[in-house]
């Protein structure tokens, strides 16, 4: 017997679980929320574990799901869904309680794990509840803080009251991060725990910047690149991405603004600025090389959960601006990775505190390498295997605490 096989016949037999996962975003929408969803999966049948996604069809997708009580697919289940308006590529999925409430009876998971509080995320938690299963939710976006964006702003009280009964109604919740946590559990959010986020730090580095690529941009070789990555949108704060630029062109006039990506607000972007380089959508290989070959990473979102797009830029050798909330408040240094803005409330922003310090950037764009470098390093030590063994063990400790306490089914 080998060492290693002798070290693993004393450790205790693995539990494996069977998990549905419920969202109404995954691969190959681009978003964060099903980059990490997709991660995950991928983690935890790697770990052993049967996960099953249920997700309404994308576009194209042939139906999946037949009229077969009998049907024991471990893969997807694909469901009925919608477009979502002004987001071209994004389904919204139906109401499916009774169907999901079907093929859970007929084959029961251990937990049930809901990404997305949408109309698909509802049905899957009046499911598990009918059935006594336990449920885990994800807090992914901040869709009571997407209104004021909207000019709807007054309906912020009312979908925060939504989404805090929803998650009440559930065994666990997940954020990202503990900032995002505390405020969650001070707006009555019960039973909050805290899941971090990785990133892969084999496809994001700095060996991918590309020399063509950046000549494509009219930049040479000691040409600042200032780069987004993100959806087009107006909940982004992308005027503050542009005001950021001019701040730092009177100092780096031969200076590049890229903006990656794709969504509502391109086209009056692209009509109002046309120094500007539109790249759209980029995923793989092209995403990391579009990362690796800019030099400076400029983000002025605040609605974000997290921001994947942050330790992205990181892990791919960029020093980040951005508000001092979600992915930057917990992986950015001041002056060792990027810079950190503060909010000036909840949720506010000082656009010329965000400009000022872009501006302050450029006086001293020679430290950028050095602080690429620090958020290259920083970035090292986000590894996905880490975070699918988090998820791993609150999925075990909330079957496990569900089956001490043995709940009463609700409906």
């Amino acid at each position: 017997m080998s060492p290693r096989s002798g070290t693993e016949s004393r450790r205790p037999p693995r539990i494996s679980l069977h998990l549905a996962l419920v969202t109404e975003t995954w691969p190959p929408e681009v978003n964060g929320v099903a980059h990490t969803l997709a991660r995950l999966v991928e983690g935890m049948r790697d770990r052993g574990h049967r996960v099953q996604v249920f997700r309404p069809r994308q576009p194209g997708e042939a139906l999946a799901l037949r009229d077969d009580p009998d049907a024991r697919d471990p893969g997807d289940r694909l469901l009925p869904g919608l477009p979502i308006p002004g987001y071209s590529g994004l389904r919204m999925g139906l109401p499916a309680r009774r169907r999901l409430q079907g093929l859970w009876t007929e084959n029961r998971p251990d937990a049930v794990y809901i990404a997305t509080e949408g109309p698909l995320g509802h049905s899957a938690l009046g499911a598990a509840r009918r059935l006594g299963i336990p449920v885990i939710a994800g807090f992914h976006t901040h869709f009571d803080g997407y209104a004021r964006y909207y000019g709807v702003g007054w309906l912020t009280p009312a979908v925060r009251s939504i989404l805090r009964r929803f998650h009440n109604r559930c065994d666990v919740t997940l954020a990202p991060t503990q900032a995002l946590a505390a405020t969650l559990a001070a707006q009555g959010f019960e039973r909050v725990r805290v899941m971090a986020r990785g990133v892969d730090t084999r496809r994001f580095t700095p060996a991918r910047r590309s020399s063509r690529l950046r000549r494509q941009w009219g930049a040479g070789t000691a040409t600042p690149v200032v780069l987004y990555v993100g959806r087009l949108a107006p909940e982004k704060n992308l005027a503050l991405v542009i005001e950021a630029f001019r701040a730092l062109q009177p100092q780096l006039p031969e200076a590049r603004l890229v903006l990656v990506g794709d969504g509502p607000s391109r086209a009056a972007l692209e009509r109002a600025h046309t120094d500007v380089i539109f790249t759209g959508q980029q995923v793989g290989q092209a995403l990391a090389q579009h990362y690796a070959s800019a030099d400076l990473f400029l983000f002025p979102s605040t609605s974000e959960t997290f921001g994947n797009v942050v330790i992205e830029a990181m892990a791919s050798g960029l020093p980040v601006l951005a508000f001092d909330t979600a992915a930057a408040h917990e992986h950015v240094t001041t002056a060792v990775s990027g810079v950190r803005v503060p909010l000036t409330g909840e949720a506010s922003v000082d656009a010329a505190a965000f400009a000022g310090a872009a501006a302050a950037l450029a006086q001293d764009s020679e430290a950028w390498g050095e602080m690429g470098r620090n958020a290259r390093a920083h970035a090292r030590g986000l590894d996905w295997v880490e975070v699918v063994a988090g998820f791993e063990a609150h999925c075990l400790g909330t079957l496990k605490e569900a089956r001490d306490a043995s709940p009463a089914m609700d409906g």
